[in-house]
């Protein structure tokens, strides 16, 4: 039997809260699952600095990535088996790219990357097409297998249907992270009736659609979405903690550009720092790693970089206020900036704009650069037609952007009157934006 239809003897099974058991009867899949760059995953937490927030939000994105693959599992084991618009030879492919799709993320991933200008969709399909074990699992199936799973992932691959089923805008990873994100966090507002939108799942050409029966279902889940952004992803606390952990980042990496003598020297660091990172020093960091650095940090003599990795530690955070971006609260930055440097802050580290922005729904125009992949409704005549043409609901939020922004500062600091007692009060007063 060749490696690509080799099944276990026996299949295996992970218990799991959000989708009670995650099945595995393929080799190929066990084998993945087995391998060190997939195991990394478990030391790297799905939300990032949520936890600070909600403290139970401490799953990995190895929870996740087996989360993704049971759903897409699910889709092309039973709702597209055997419908002739369904290629059964793309099930293996399905499957694996589903699996190995957040492969290359970092230690708190999106911060992370904006620090050093990473890009965890490169470091996956280096992941992939690497001297890696997950290479020569894939490998195994036929030469040019891991370059498709790659395209998958790239969603450059000629089968749209198998991009749409991980990577659109109702695929098996937003479906996953949506419910397991709410599951951990402990919120209401990521539930949505999966079983009914799987239920309605059809393939059609180059792409997946939905029975127009189970609009209603849908209509659900872009509002779950909607909810989980601004009270889950995008909540100020958690963005406090981004705040806090980028420039622990920015501090250390401007340290050693000056050739700082650190007292623990940050090894896992240089070739991120220097710009020239390999996939080998990639893979070996973690969040472990780097709350490790961040541990020792503490008793470093930089009084920055000390102080912050003790804010980070200790969750000992900067207060927020509401921020408007306009000319009026922009002069206010800047006098706000020469107050904190008289103050003895470095405002570069200690007042810091941060801005969220989230589109609940929107559909491909032509003419437009980026491309989004319309949610598309199966009518009883056979027809065709774009959710937001059908759903009142859905066409209330399509191509709304919101954006919030936030002014984050270390309030402890400015009511500590010890030390410059007027500059601070009247930072204190600025900072009163919206009065």
């Amino acid at each position: 039997m060749a490696y690509r239809d080799e099944k276990l003897s026996e299949e295996k099974v992970f218990k799991d809260p959000v989708h009670r058991y995650i099945h595995v009867r393929d080799r190929v899949i066990w084998d993945l699952i087995g391998t060190k760059e997939f195991q990394r995953l478990r030391r790297i937490r799905q939300l990032g600095t949520t936890f600070f927030t909600f403290h139970g939000a401490e799953h990995s994105r190895f929870n996740h990535s087996l989360g993704v693959y049971e759903i897409v599992r699910r889709i092309v084991d039973d709702v597209f088996r055997d419908r002739p618009e369904w290629n059964q030879d793309e099930r293996l492919l399905s499957l694996c790219a589903a699996l190995l799709h957040d492969l290359g993320h970092g230690p708190f991933s999106h911060s992370f990357e904006k620090v050093f200008h990473l890009d965890h969709e490169e470091f996956t399909q280096a992941i992939i097409l690497g001297n890696t074990e997950i290479n020569r699992v894939l490998s195994k199936v036929s030469p040019d297998f891991p370059k498709k799973v790659t395209e998958v992932i790239a969603k450059t691959y000629a089968n749209k249907q198998v991009i749409s089923l991980i990577s659109s805008q109702i695929d098996a990873d937003r479906m996953d992270y949506l419910q397991r994100d709410a599951f951990y966090t402990g919120v209401s507002y990521g539930h949505f009736d999966m079983e009914r939108i799987l239920r309605v799942m059809r393939p059609r050409e180059d792409q997946v659609v939905m029975k127009h029966s189970g609009m209603h279902a849908v209509e659900d889940y872009i509002m779950s979405r909607y909810q989980m952004y601004w009270q889950v992803y995008f909540h100020p606390v958690t963005r406090s903690a981004e705040v806090i952990l980028t420039k622990i980042l920015h501090r250390a990496k401007a340290l050693y550009e000056r050739n700082y003598e650190f007292k623990f020297k940050p090894i896992h660091f240089y070739s991120i720092f220097s710009g020239e990172v390999t996939l080998e020093d990639y893979l070996q960091l973690d969040e472990s790693v780097i709350m490790f650095y961040f541990q020792t940090w503490q008793n470093e003599d930089d009084p920055i970089l000390s102080d912050l990795c003790k804010r980070f530690m200790n969750r000992n955070l900067f207060k927020y206020v509401e921020f408007n971006p306009s000319n009026e609260q922009m002069m206010k930055l800047m006098e706000l900036t020469t107050l904190f440097k008289k103050a003895g802050l470095d405002p570069e580290y200690y007042l810091v704009v941060d801005s969220s922005s989230d589109l609940p729904y929107d559909f491909y125009r032509p003419g437009e650069e980026e491309e989004r992949l319309p949610i598309h409704l199966l009518m009883p005549n056979g027809e065709i037609r774009e959710l937001s043409r059908e759903s009142d609901i859905v066409d209330a939020v399509s191509g709304k952007r919101r954006t919030d922004h936030k002014l984050y500062y270390p309030q402890d600091f400015l009511f500590d009157w010890s030390t410059k007692r007027n500059t601070k009060k009247k930072i204190i007063e600025l900072l009163q934006l919206d009065r």
